[in-house]
């Protein structure tokens, strides 16, 4: 395990539960707890969208009454990856749906696609500039894309009803760009679509080299660089939209700035930062663009800033970090700040 970051989180977190109880009062939670280029504070944890003060509406819970609970629980179960868009709306992708919190207007909605074909393993999701959804369901091979209201529009990679892709799983939108970069972990490729659904390059193969994958899971898009998570090479590698390779960061071990089981990964253009989520270890590693580990957080178990298989992340453009707890069951948050 990462010993040195995981077990300094962990006793971070045990003295701050104490404290809080001796004194009675809520104590800050942080990593690290001494001096550091980044700090990491933790805000607050997301279940439902009652702690978004997103309450239920009369005629909603009346046809629950009348009818019966509907097919998909209200809060979240098992929340896989996320995703903010340009209003602030926090898009999740939960078993066999999507939710879309609205804080703002508090509302909450629940997207499944449509009756003919429902989303069956949604995995990666994003948004574009006007604020259209676009959702990568591994079991079916293809990605659904909703509009802003949450109403179905279309598939994209669909062939006469059957997925083109293998098996496709992150996905990142270039709003500015109108570009969608997709992760295809079977085919050890990334495919890179305009969002009106033409493919416009691929690139990758199987292989351990500059430019091939080995089970590539997630993507982000930072300016003018891609991330893309290789997750059974235990790397991250950077490229230029059009594919050429820059570099990579990362390999396999236990030893901090290394990976065991890496999960997701996220941009912060703010404070030029990648986060990697690693879901062996139950942390979250924090990297320089160049690839530098600077701080790690999160510790295993149920408690403020501890984890159960974190299995997806996402920056606000604020910086507020947010982080799928898939078997807690919840999003948690956290905030990055610099001395």
């Amino acid at each position: 395990m990462i010993s040195g970051c995981s077990k300094a989180a962990r006793l971070s977190l045990e003295c701050v539960l104490l404290m809080g109880l001796a004194l009675g009062a809520e104590v800050p939670l942080a990593w690290p707890t001494g001096p550091a280029a980044v700090r990491i504070d933790y805000l607050e944890s997301i279940s439902s969208p009652a702690d978004l003060s997103i309450r239920r509406g009369f005629f909603s819970r009346f046809a629950d009454l009348v009818f019966g609970p509907g097919e998909h629980p209200r809060g979240l179960v098992r929340p896989f990856s996320i995703a903010v868009d340009s209003e602030k709306r926090l898009l999740v992708a939960d078993l066999a749906c999507v939710h879309v919190l609205d804080p703002s207007h508090r509302k909450h909605k629940i997207l499944q696609g449509p009756g003919r074909e429902p989303l069956k393993s949604p995995i990666g999701l994003d948004a574009d500039a006007a604020g259209n959804i676009y959702v990568s369901d591994s079991a079916l091979g293809k990605i659904f894309v909703f509009d802003k209201e949450g109403r179905f529009l279309r598939f994209l990679g669909d062939a006469r009803g059957e997925g083109i892709f293998k098996r496709p799983t992150g996905l990142a939108v270039d709003r500015a760009a109108n570009r969608i970069y997709l992760t295809d972990t079977l085919r050890h490729k990334v495919y890179v679509l305009h969002t009106n659904g033409s493919t416009e390059r691929e690139w990758g193969g199987r292989g351990e080299g500059p430019g091939e994958f080995n089970f590539p899971i997630a993507v982000t898009v930072a300016g003018d660089r891609v991330y893309v998570l290789d997750a059974m090479n235990f790397r991250v590698q950077v490229f230029t939209p059009t594919g050429a390779f820059v570099s990579t960061f990362g390999s396999p071990g236990n030893a901090p700035g290394r990976f065991f089981r890496p999960k997701a990964l996220a941009a912060d253009q703010k404070n030029r930062l990648v986060f990697v989520v690693d879901a062996m270890f139950e942390v979250v590693q924090a990297f320089t663009f160049a690839g530098d580990l600077v701080v790690a957080f999160g510790a295993p178990g149920s408690g403020p800033g501890e984890f159960r298989l974190p299995a997806g992340i996402c920056v606000e453009p604020g910086g507020r970090i947010l982080v799928a707890d898939s078997y807690n069951a919840r999003i948690q948050v956290f905030h990055p700040l610099k001395p």
